[in-house]
């Protein structure tokens, strides 16, 4: 698991659904709905695109555990997540 790439992976899927946000100061342990112009439906967007992208299966129950770039960073490769290569924003 390259954590790297996560990060990556996770900014890039995140700026499909918030295009203007200033990524490179997002605070990683604060919620994304406190830092963008990002609501509930932005935000179920989110989840499912990084399922989708990441080919796992996220419970909705478990979709709070998304709420911040680091409860990303954690909860992904705890559930099987795997990404190597890097794309650029």
């Amino acid at each position: 698991m390259n954590d790297t790439a996560m990060r990556e992976f996770v900014l890039r899927t995140l700026k499909k659904f918030a295009p203007g946000a200033d990524l490179e100061n997002l605070q990683p342990d604060k919620r994304f709905r406190d830092q963008l112009d990002f609501d509930s439906v932005d935000f179920l967007n989110f989840a499912l695109a990084l399922q989708d992208g990441l080919q796992i299966s996220i419970p909705e129950e478990d979709f709070p555990m998304l709420a911040t770039l680091n409860g990303c960073l954690g909860y992904l490769p705890a559930k099987g997540a795997q990404i190597t290569a890097v794309k650029s924003l």
